[in-house]
């Protein structure tokens, strides 16, 4: 009993270092964003490539992750992922032209890809492997991360504005917490088969190439795509829209992001006992819900309290959206978990973008509205998933050891299932 506890906690601490080391990371070098601009002269326009490129390059390394995925595994791919990631804060530090520039950030593009992958893999077979919640702390910890990197950039700023020893030293707290966090990490065979592979199929027809996504893999794809877009659209639009639309003072402006911000935080925290209590698939449908219907009517009430208000129905109803499609979307296999990542980052990307033309046209309100279409469409999204349900059994010492665990049994979700196409 109390190594199985003690494996959890380990294991639960070394995958939340993977997540906490992503946000750190991109945290990291995006708050020295205007150092960047400063030293290769850059415009707004460039600024903006030289994000999308890194967008892209997480975009399109879907087949490779994949790839990947099968022939190293989540716990190796970490790892190697992880090392190229700190690579990549030093060759930043150091490249001196634009073109070299976008080369490196395309790459960190694609590490950020494999690293999203693969730690959502880790922490999907952890919650298979000891039967318990965890995904949404998880993803608490990603902002965790974010956060003690903007510290990191501050406390270095105030003694030297030099972006080497700034990525230097970010590099090596990195890497330290890799070097803690690896031993931690689960072997593979704690992840289930992909659910839509008959279990009489032989073993090399199971894991050869891509296949051809399921009908509720398309599903989740799409619950994350939008689920993402709301997630982005607060972050890019929030702020401009207090300032332009409800008149609030330009101090009160950021006060949108942050509540949108602070309040997902605090709903990942808890949220995995929700997931305990009332399924994963309950806890999607009406998040989303909420938090589509909230910003409708902060939008038609109009005034900074019941925006803000709105604003946090937001940041409630979506934070556990993406850690519960992520475990649904490991559960069906590599391939389905690569390919709703990438349209993650798909829904992260163009989301905004596409808000702003529908503001451009129409104007913000329009464009918010928007936001919370897409928040109810995901909703409807959720319902034709197949949601896992976790084992009522606790699990043996043997499936709590790193080194040799056995997958614990998976019931039958009791919600509405779709029969696959």
């Amino acid at each position: 009993m109390f190594r199985v506890r003690d494996d959890y906690r380990r294991a639960h601490l070394a995958i939340a270092a993977l997540f906490l080391f992503l946000g750190f990371q991109y945290a990291t070098w995006v708050s020295r964003l205007p150092a960047l601009r400063t030293r290769l002269d850059l415009g707004e326009a460039r600024i903006g490539v030289l994000l999308m490129v890194c967008g892209i390059g997480a975009a399109v390394s879907f087949p490779l992750v994949a790839v990947l995925m099968k022939r190293l595994g989540s716990r190796l791919l970490s790892v190697l992922s992880a090392l190229a990631l700190a690579a990549v804060l030093v060759a930043l530090s150091v490249a001196s032209s634009y073109p070299v520039t976008l080369l490196v950030v395309f790459c960190d593009g694609v590490a950020v890809g494999c690293l999203n992958v693969a730690m959502n893999a880790q922490g999907a077979a952890l919650e298979v492997a000891h039967g318990r919640t965890a995904m949404s702390r998880l993803h608490a910890t990603f902002s965790g991360g974010s956060l003690l990197a903007a510290l990191l950039a501050s406390a270095v700023n105030a003694f030297t504005p030099s972006l080497p020893v700034h990525f230097g030293v970010a590099a090596a707290l990195l890497l330290l917490v890799l070097g803690l966090a690896r031993p931690g990490l689960l072997t593979d065979d704690r992840q289930p088969a992909p659910a839509d592979t008959p279990a009489d199929a032989p073993t090399g027809q199971k894991r050869r190439g891509l296949t051809l996504p399921s009908r509720v893999t398309v599903w989740m794809g799409l619950a994350m795509v939008f689920g993402t877009v709301t997630e982005g659209a607060m972050n890019d639009w929030s702020a401009l829209y207090l300032k332009d639309v409800v008149h609030a003072a330009p101090s009160l402006a950021p006060l949108g992001i942050a509540v949108v911000a602070v309040m997902m935080v605090l709903a990942r925290l808890f949220a995995d006992g929700w997931r305990t209590r009332f399924g994963d698939g309950r806890i999607v449908r009406v998040g989303s819900l909420l938090a589509g219907a909230g910003l409708a009517l902060a939008l038609l009430a109009g005034g900074l309290v019941p925006t803000l208000l709105g604003f946090a129905c937001v940041g409630v109803g979506v934070a556990a959206v993406t850690p519960c499609v992520y475990v649904a979307a490991a559960r069906q296999g590599a391939d389905a978990l690569s390919l709703v990542a990438a349209m993650g980052t798909t829904g992260l990307l163009a989301g905004p973008a596409v808000i702003g033309f529908i503001a451009n046209g129409s104007g913000l309100t329009w464009g918010m509205g928007a936001v919370a279409a897409s928040a109810a469409i995901v909703s409807l999204c959720a319902t034709q998933i197949r949601w896992p349900a976790l084992t009522d059994a606790p699990p043996t010492p043997t499936s709590a050891s790193p080194a040799a665990p056995a997958p614990a049994t998976e019931t039958v979700p009791t919600e509405a299932v779709p029969t696959e196409a």
